[in-house]
């Protein structure tokens, strides 16, 4: 297969709001908790980096009237519900632009680096945002970790949604995207000067939400999957059936969460 540039999930298609829904059934809990141990709260100003709604709204509401969010991505159509105080929209590619302001108590951005070229660049642009003793949360996904929609792989259903995961994989890596992620983010933080790091995974093993995210991000891909020869529309046809039976274990990629202090 030849590069092909872009984001192969685009937020534009119409089943993005359904992909949201299931990102946030999954990781809201994960990243709540660790937004949480940072002690995030009234009056803090912070920078949500590829923003989703749900985050956006968490954190208005913890830094209340006095405090300010500043909600980022390319694209902010989805965030307009969410554009009021104390949260401010602004359209920003990360990496390529300077930061949206400086001096912030926290910075996060979940699944957002995986598709960004120069994520060095952008993990700087996100520390020297930072106050001094501000922090940095970052979380991504890192695919190449378990490259297994199916870990028990016990029959000729979880050979194909394996097989078909296998096909999303080349997809990816075809558009450029850095498939083991995840797992640098400890030592990228600690090279761009952050101190305190820690970083652990999220894994789920099987649940609704899995499901409802294995069969959106097959309907996005579902032409370019056939297009690139990697399957069938009755495999994909099969595949679909199989997931809304619920007789299969699925998981995702695991999501590490990586953060850090700014000395």
């Amino acid at each position: 297969m030849t590069r092909t540039d872009g984001y192969l999930l685009d937020n534009r298609q119409t089943e993005a709001a359904e992909h949201f829904s299931a990102f946030a059934a999954l990781f809201d809990p994960t990243t709540f908790r660790h937004l949480e141990a940072l002690g995030v709260g009234s009056g803090w100003r912070c920078w949500e980096v590829g923003a989703g709604t749900t985050v956006v709204s968490w954190l208005a509401k913890k830094v209340g009237p006095t405090g300010r969010v500043i909600a980022t991505d390319t694209d902010t159509s989805r965030l307009t519900s969410a554009a009021r105080p104390p949260v401010e929209v602004r359209a920003h590619e990360i990496g390529a632009q300077e930061p949206p302001g400086e001096g912030f108590d926290l910075v996060h951005a979940r699944l957002a680096l995986v598709h960004v070229t120069d994520r060095e660049r952008a993990l700087r642009s996100m520390v020297e945002a930072l106050r001094p003793g501000g922090r940095l949360l970052v979380e991504d996904a890192d695919p190449a970790l378990q490259p297994l929609l199916c870990p028990d792989e016990y029959g000729p259903e979880q050979q194909l949604a394996n097989r078909l995961r296998q096909g999303f994989r080349s997809l990816l890596a075809d558009r450029g995207t850095d498939l083991p992620c995840g797992r640098t983010l400890p030592r990228l933080l600690r090279e761009a000067g952050l101190t305190r790091v820690q970083a652990d995974a999220y894994f789920p093993l099987t649940s609704p939400a899995c499901a409802a995210l294995e069969s959106v991000t097959i309907r996005q891909i579902r032409d370019q999957l056939v297009a690139a020869g990697l399957a069938t529309d009755q495999e994909i046809d099969r595949h679909l059936g199989n997931v809304t039976s619920g007789a299969l274990d699925l998981t995702t990629a695991p999501m590490i969460s990586a953060w850090g202090r700014k000395q």
